[in-house]
């Protein structure tokens, strides 16, 4: 927590500071923000140890009622944290059933976003049982879908008593907290399911008065429309600010900005945007940015605008090196090397810089920066929720708070001092040396070079757009939308204007093979069939195959054959280990995977590549191409994340471009990690069914644990040298 630094200077004449505040140009209500309320406080809270300590001593002062909001939350995500990893008391969950035990009128309601499954691996289990089910009576917890297709609940707010509120990036859940130092190494730097995470830097404002009084409306509209019960605002009680904490500023105006997308009888709502329009065109000397992501196009065209001047400002934008993992990386981050390479473009005086944080120690890893902030000169402050995305300026739910500084000198200096107290974070210098040195330059970015090159400094970001993603990652925005996804207009992005009368025979051929594949899948898991297709069953079925030499052959046919007909093939897997052994059964389901993948490859082929050829137009075809380049890459890491059953995937690459050469490479590189542990848990499982004891049943529990702590590492690995084979590897984000 910080010390009470610099308070007397901004407590001098608060009405004197109140009606030059509320002399606004930037904070428009209705416009750029949707209210602007007065504040008697605000804090900055820079990284998590600062911010999950101040939610921790707003929950133990709550008298009446606990609203949050939040992309993610983890009931286990422990609030404070002492040298080394603590006990349950501090976890989230722990600390809200404590404080609705000690006040019998205090409730607490949580509303998480209900999350796309793409995520599910990333999250807590069962956090519904953790935070409502197994919590106190007055601890509520619900997960809220009532968003259009591709949207998700990102707002991250707590509202304490209607008398203190905390917006920002932080969501109270794992793989978030972390000190100011970044230290490369942290005990203290774990959560359930993430033993050790990488730095993290995000930044939370603390705020009280009226501004948390209108945030709490806005969390229980939030309530009200996911669940349809409506919360009475909190009775007026004590003051929860956190003892310790110290206000950077006082008696001040802050604008609350939205974005909401449209959905049902709501209109949309673009206000953190216009905020971000406004604020960059009326940049006079420097617009600093702190964000997660760098993709949307407005922005973008607005920030190129102003570097197309010849007396433009500067323009310093805090990164992370590279998008987490390989999946962004090869979406969001192609994405924003294109809108680097367009600003590099516009860049024509040298007025730009995109930076990222490096600590000693850290080796390829960096520090992953959640931050979403933009300080305009020492005019305008704002730090909220809102990422520097197109969904984020009209899909998600975003919640942005920003401070205007109108004529006030003190806010003015209080924004700068915000400003270059970050940059010290990332330089390793003081708020005061920062400031130094930019007055001696006389520039912001001259001042950053020269503090560049310690120990702690900030690197270039060299990313550069790989040469397959221009055809494989479509410029039109699929993956970072900025509105609700409509199926419909996507797909037209592929398929050709108009589709003749000659073609409309194999739009239902094509029409009629998906329809029978998915009746077929279907019919494999929710009819009688799937009774027959366990493993049990077919172990049952298939014993006469152990005793004939031919039975390994055979199983291999089968395999195959069941593979083209959407016959589920895990389950295929795991019967071949119960039937032969681990060894030959991963030699059997190897090899039948493969020529499974080869027979519906030949069938995608043969029956739909010209289709696709002549109903696919020039996107289409040319993205096939795009993939062929990449085939083997392409096809291990669809078998690594299956993002489509196995038989579709067979059916779809040889209707492609792509080899059958790489598919089949593709497949043994994809499936034989997943295929061996397969064989080997099965095999083990059954050995201890039929030899119950000690030493059969530890050594499957070993077995166990060290295939998941094999695949945990694989999975880092892979992702990581994924990543870096675009761009250098980079940390888990979220």
């Amino acid at each position: 927590m910080k010390a009470k630094q610099g308070e007397e200077e901004i407590t001098n004449s608060p009405t004197r500071r109140t009606e030059a505040s509320r002399r606004r140009d930037l904070l428009i209500e209705g416009l750029t923000c949707w209210r602007c309320e007065h504040a008697r406080r605000v804090a900055h809270l820079v990284d998590g140890e600062a911010y999950f300590e101040a939610v921790a001593a707003a929950i133990e002062s709550a008298e009446s009622q606990i609203l949050m909001l939040g992309w993610d939350f983890h009931s286990r995500v422990r609030l404070r944290r002492s040298s080394e990893p603590d006990g349950s008391t501090e976890e989230l969950a722990a600390r809200l059933d404590s404080a609705v035990d000690r006040n019998r009128r205090l409730q607490v309601y949580v509303l998480g976003w209900d999350f796309a499954m793409i995520y599910a691996l990333e999250r807590e289990a069962l956090p519904l049982y953790r935070l409502g089910l197994r919590s106190r009576r007055r601890v509520h917890f619900h997960l809220d879908d009532g968003h259009p297709p591709g949207a998700s609940h990102h707002q991250k707010i707590v509202v304490i008593d209607d008398a203190l509120a905390f917006v920002g990036g932080f969501d109270l859940t794992s793989c978030r907290w972390d000190t100011r130092e970044h230290q490369a190494a942290d005990s203290r730097r774990s959560d359930p399911g993430f033993p050790e995470y990488d730095p993290f830097h995000d930044v939370q404002l603390a705020v009280d008065g009226n501004v948390a009084r209108a945030l709490g409306e806005l969390a229980r509209d939030r309530w009200w429309r996911a669940t349809g019960e409506r919360l009475a605002a909190p009775r007026a009680g004590g003051d929860p600010w956190p003892e310790g904490l110290a206000p950077d500023l006082r008696e001040v105006e802050v604008g609350i900005s939205r974005t909401e997308p449209s959905f049902r009888d709501r209109n949309e709502v673009r206000e953190v945007e216009a905020l971000h329009v406004q604020s960059i065109r009326a940049a006079q000397r420097s617009i600093y940015i702190e964000n997660q992501y760098l993709t949307a196009a407005r922005i973008g065209e607005v920030l190129a605008e102003r570097l197309r001047e010849a007396d433009g400002p500067e323009v310093v934008i805090v990164a992370p090196r590279v998008c987490s993992g390989w999946l962004e990386e090869s979406t969001m981050g192609v994405m924003r090397a294109r809108l680097l390479d367009r600003l590099r473009d516009a860049d024509r005086s040298g007025r730009l810089r995109v930076l990222y944080p490096v600590v000693p120690e850290l080796g390829h890893r960096t520090i992953n920066v959640h931050a979403k902030v933009t300080v305009v000169d020492d005019r305008l402050l704002r730090v909220g929720s809102a990422n520097l995305s197109n969904r984020s300026m009209g899909l998600d739910t975003e919640c942005d708070l920003a401070v205007e500084a109108g004529e006030d000198e003190q806010t003015r200096a209080a924004i700068e001092r915000f400003r270059n107290d970050l940059l010290g974070e990332h330089l390793g210098a003081s708020a005061e040396q920062v400031r130094q040195t930019i007055a001696a330059e006389g520039s912001l970015l001259a001042g950053i070079e020269v503090l560049r090159g310690g120990p702690r400094t900030l690197e270039p970001v060299t990313a550069e757009l790989p040469a397959w993603a221009e055809e494989l990652v479509p410029e039109t925005t699929v993956f970072d939308p900025e509105k609700p996804v409509d199926i419909e207009t996507m797909l037209a992005s592929f398929l050709p204007d108009a589709v003749s009368e000659e073609h409309r025979p194999l739009l239902w051929r094509l029409g009629l093979s998906v329809l029978a594949l998915a009746l077929l899948a279907i019919a494999w898991r929710w009819t009688p069939l799937s009774d027959w297709i366990t493993p049990e069953k077919m172990v049952f079925l298939s014993r006469w195959l152990q005793q004939d030499p031919a039975g390994p052959l055979v199983a291999t046919g089968a395999i195959a054959i069941g593979s083209c007909l959407m016959v589920p093939v895990t389950v295929m897997i795991v019967t071949a280990a119960l039937v032969f052994g681990w060894l030959l059964g991963f030699a059997t389901a190897l090899a039948g995977a493969l020529a499974g993948t080869a027979a519906g490859y030949g069938i995608g082929r043969l029956l739909w590549r010209d289709a696709i050829r002549r109903l696919g137009g020039r996107r289409l075809n040319r993205l096939s191409r795009a993939l062929a380049r990449r085939g083997v890459t392409a096809v291990a890491l669809v078998r690594l994340v299956p993002v489509a059953p196995f038989t579709v995937v067979n059916l779809v690459a040889g209707a492609s471009h792509i080899r059958l050469r790489d598919c089949l490479l593709g497949t043994l590189l994809g499936m034989a990690p997943g295929a061996l542990a397969l064989t080997i848990f099965a095999s083990s499982a059954r050995r201890a069914i039929l030899e119950p004891g000690w030493s059969t049943v530890l050594s499957v529990l070993v077995l166990a644990g060290l295939l998941w702590w094999g695949f945990r590492r694989l999975r880092r690995h892979l992702e990581g040298r994924d990543a870096s084979g675009i761009r250098d590897g980079d940390p888990r984000s979220s």
